[in-house]
């Protein structure tokens, strides 16, 4: 970051004391992005942290995650064991590949905010169903599916001036079975492409797609599908054309990895 733009640095201690948007303007949580390059465009940095929001709240309902919370503080969540999904948080904490100054600094919005492709907090709260409850400049809400937030690289549906609030996991989505997978270029490389698969008690089952395109791309059956079922609305999901494109994979090499990855976790879940 370019310091010598910046004016201000404000620490509202609650909502209320937000200061009105202004164009240059840019929250602040863990900074990890923010601080790791050049921002000439920016003037005023908005620091979230002293809001005091808890990282995570648990109740019967699901679980909240908040925005500002870390990814050490969410890899170190004591999660009921009902919740079967839980073993899915540690891997795509792990997933995030930093050093441990990283994991203390990082925040679960700022990965989501992010948008990058290979976000893997977008890939866990998309798979279980999470909603973003964003905070509006007039200090009403709004809730915005996952899947709908992340529109493609570092694009999101944030209209100026949101804030993302925190994420909500249903309970329902956290009581299903999970398979992980991910892939990449290189043992420490970013993820070329990273697929969960879960199914319920009743047999539904979910695929959810990120890393290997541009945004989440989501997949749902009543029932486990065939092999030939899976590939196919894979194929008319995502088109030649749809897969990204980066130092860290090919666009073929990613529509190849994801077709395996995915059919691994339709064998896993229906055991």
């Amino acid at each position: 970051m370019d310091l010598d733009t910046i004016t201000a640095v404000l620490r509202p201690g609650s909502l209320d004391a937000l200061p009105p948007w202004r164009e240059g303007d840019a929250w602040l949580a863990g900074g990890t992005w923010l601080f790791s390059e050049p921002q000439p465009a920016l003037a005023r940095l908005i620091d979230l942290s002293a809001l005091g929001w808890p990282a995570a709240e648990r109740s019967e309902a699901g679980l909240r995650l908040s925005a500002t919370g870390t990814i050490a503080e969410l890899d170190r969540l004591d999660l009921p064991k009902e919740w079967i999904a839980a073993p899915l948080v540690g891997q795509c904490c792990r997933a995030l590949l930093g050093s441990f100054k990283i994991w203390k600094r990082a925040s679960v919005g700022g990965n989501l905010c992010l948008a990058l492709p290979a976000g893997p907090m977008i890939a866990l709260t998309a798979a279980l169903d999470g909603t973003c409850v964003l905070h509006r400049p007039d200090g009403s809400e709004r809730r915005l599916a996952v899947i709908n937030f992340v529109l493609g690289p570092q694009c999101t549906a944030l209209e100026p001036g949101e804030i993302l609030r925190c994420i909500e996991l249903p309970a329902t989505a956290l009581r299903r079975r999970t398979a992980f997978r991910r892939i990449a270029l290189s043992p420490e490389g970013r993820s070329g492409a990273l697929v969960i698969g879960t199914r319920d008690r009743g047999g539904a089952f979910a695929l959810t797609v990120t890393a290997s395109t541009p945004r989440p791309v989501q997949f749902g059956f009543d029932a486990l599908p065939t092999m030939d079922a899976l590939q196919g609305v894979i194929a008319a999901a995502i088109p030649a054309d749809g897969w990204y494109d980066d130092v860290h994979g090919a666009p073929d090499w990613r529509r190849h990895v994801t077709g395996r990855l995915a059919e691994e976790i339709r064998e896993e879940l229906a055991r």
